[in-house]
Formats: structure tokens, C-alpha cells, sequence
């Protein structure tokens, strides 16, 4: 979306605060396969508030995984994310070349975007015509600070990837809905679903009504909660507790005194936030709520969450319809598949 150069195939790359996570995809007419993935953990602070604070632990961790994957590819996709890119719909004349259009938006950017232009890469996409206004057309604004950008260019250079598209996690997202749409009854069509991402340190609300985006709220929680109660309780290292909290091993008491609560506590964020969106929105409530992100794999919380709330959960798995090449883990792709949802909707941006 920020910036694209010609490609063909590239991999879906998503940097987030833990780890790196990694797709390649192929596809046979409308048919898509997994061909590698790949997810490789991040130091400790390598990236806080999506910022990469250490370039050569996150390009080190880059190279891993995708030495890991086996994918011979050289160009990926990565994304900058919600709290560091500012987008705004616009209307434009339909009349206007884009050439036309770009020297327009470059004379009224200051208007939408607080920073100096030359610290930014900004870029739009039009929509198609505008319903409110005749004649004009809506134009998406996307953008982000230099920096941002530069950063995960840079990491990947330094794995020996070239960035082959910058995009926004958010499109990212909408791009892999599109596939978990496919599995719903209708489509989706005139659904409204809540995507709840539930990373390490924020769980991030998606509330989709025809499979865009018209309602996104962050909050400062997640699966690191957990790591770091487990941390405590047992006197592990974070790096044990990290283990732990996947492979097992635990005493007994783990279950009714650490992730019973720690569910609840989910269960409690996942209400908040629909709380919120049901009060900006109280004629859409939510139909479905589907689960992503690291944590969304904690066991039985989607039918914890749907029997408090009373609304239908699921996990999200975009591959659910793809076939899978002999590379690929079948059990651990669908154990991290709720962890895969950007990654695999920035693979999917090599069909566009």
C-alpha cells in the first residue's frame, strides 16, 4: 500500500513485538497452497510500540526464519501498523488523472497528516464513486512516518530479502478475512464480525461489516500477562516461562491459579471492547467474533468467550481451504494459524 515495486511471488512477512512470522503462498486458479511457513522468536525489546529499536536482532531473526521456511524466494511484504500509520477517506473529482489526483493530495496532505511532508511516505488508492457526493470519487490517504518504513526495509536487507510492498496491517487483515469469509454461511455478506487480535502486549478490536474495516480499537493487553505470571509463580526465566506456557510441564496448580484467571481476564478485555463498539454502534451488534493472534490459541477460551457473551467464536485459520505442500506441518500450521492472519493476508498481496 505505502509503496510497491513490480513482483511476482513474495512472502508474507509480519514483524511483530515477539516474533517473526513468515508465508509463502502459490495459487492454481482459485485455488491457494501453503508452500512454507515459518515463525522465528524475537529477543526481548527488539520491538516495542511497533518501533524496531534493534535492527540486527530483528534482521538476525528474519534470516532465521526463513532458513527455517525453506522458501527461496528474495522479495517479501511486510506492514507498518495501526498506531504508526494515519489513513483518512477523501473525496476527489472522478475527473482527475492520478497524476492529477497525487499533485492535488501532495498540496492538501498538511491538511490530514501532523507531520512535515518531507518525513513521510504517503500514498492513496481510489475506492470507486463516492455514494454521498456525484461526480467525485473516494480516495483512500495512507500514511507513515519515513522512519516506519525504513526500518523494516532495512531489517530485511540485512536478511538478504528485498521489500517488495509496504502495507498496513489493517488491509493486511482484510485481505486474510477474505478468506475465512469464504467459510462463513453467505460470505459474510451483511455480517458484522469482530476479529479480536490478542497479541503479546495489545489485543486489537477489527469490527468488519462487509468485509472492511469500520470500527478498530487497541488496548494494552495480552499473552505476556500470562508469560509474566508464570514467570513469578514458579521463579522460571521469561524465556522458561515462554516455553512452558507452550509445551507444558507446569505443576498442577497452573491451571486454577494462573490461566483460569488469565482467561477470564481475556474474556473480560474481549467484552470491554465490544462494550465500546456496541455503544458507537448499538443498531449493528456484533453477529460472530473470531479469534487471532498469539494467545487466541489458549485452550477452550473461544467457547469460553462464546458462552459469556453469548455471541458464536471461533479461531481464525485462514488456510482452512488451502492445500499444503510436503514442507509444511499440517498440526503445527493449524496451531498457529491465529498468529498467521497478517502474515498470510500480506503473502496473499503477490495475486493482486
Amino acid at each position: 500500500m505505502l509503496f510497491t515495486s513490480k513482483s511476482n511471488i513474495m512472502l508474507g512477512l509480519d514483524i511483530s513485538s515477539t516474533a517473526i512470522k513468515l508465508i509463502e503462498l502459490s495459487r492454481s486458479g482459485a485455488n491457494y497452497r501453503v508452500e512454507s511457513y515459518a515463525a522465528e522468536p524475537l529477543p526481548p525489546n527488539s520491538v516495542v510500540e511497533n518501533k524496531l529499536q534493534e535492527l540486527d536482532a530483528v534482521g538476525t531473526a528474519i534470516a532465521k526464519a526463513v532458513k527455517r521456511s525453506n522458501s527461496k524466494l528474495k522479495g517479501a511484504a511486510v506492514a507498518v501498523s495501526g498506531s504508526s500509520v494515519i489513513t483518512k477517506m477523501i473525496t476527489m473529482p472522478s475527473s482527475l488523472s492520478d497524476e492529477e489526483m497525487e499533485g492535488q493530495i501532495e498540496l492538501e496532505a498538511d491538511q490530514y497528516i501532523p507531520y512535515p511532508l518531507e518525513e513521510v511516505n504517503l500514498d492513496f488508492e481510489v475506492q470507486g464513486p463516492s455514494e454521498k457526493k456525484p461526480g467525485m470519487v473516494d480516495v483512500l490517504l495512507a500514511a507513515s512516518r519515513s522512519e516506519n518504513i525504513e526500518d523494516r526495509v532495512a531489517a530485511l536487507d540485512l536478511a538478504g530479502l528485498g521489500a517488495k510492498v509496504v502495507d498496513v496491517e489493517a488491509y493486511a487483515l482484510e485481505n486474510a478475512f477474505s478468506l475465512i469469509a469464504a467459510q462463513m454461511e453467505d460470505n459474510a455478506v451483511d455480517k458484522t464480525i469482530a476479529v479480536v487480535d490478542i497479541g503479546a502486549t495489545t489485543t486489537t478490536l477489527n469490527v468488519l461489516r462487509n468485509k472492511k474495516i469500520v470500527y478498530t480499537r487497541e488496548q494494552a493487553f495480552g499473552g505476556r500477562q500470562l508469560t509474566e505470571e508464570i514467570q513469578r509463580k514458579y521463579g522460571l526465566s521469561y524465556n522458561e516461562a515462554g516455553m512452558a506456557k507452550k509445551q507444558g510441564g507446569l505443576p498442577d496448580s497452573y491451571i486454577t491459579e494462573v490461566l483460569e484467571p488469565f482467561k477470564d481476564a481475556m474474556v473480560q478485555q474481549v467484552n470491554r471492547s465490544l462494550t465500546f463498539f456496541n455503544s458507537n454502534s448499538p443498531t449493528t451488534p456484533v453477529d460472530h467474533i473470531i479469534l487471532a493472534g498469539g494467545s487466541a490459541s489458549t485452550q477452550g477460551v473461544d467457547e469460553l468467550i462464546s458462552d459469556r457473551l453469548g455471541v458464536s467464536t471461533s479461531l481464525a485459520n485462514p488456510f482452512a481451504n488451502m492445500s499444503l505442500s510436503s514442507k509444511v506441518n499440517p498440526q503445527s500450521l493449524s496451531s498457529d494459524a491465529p498468529a498467521l492472519m497478517i502474515a498470510c493476508g500480506l503473502a496473499l498481496r503477490s495475486f493482486d
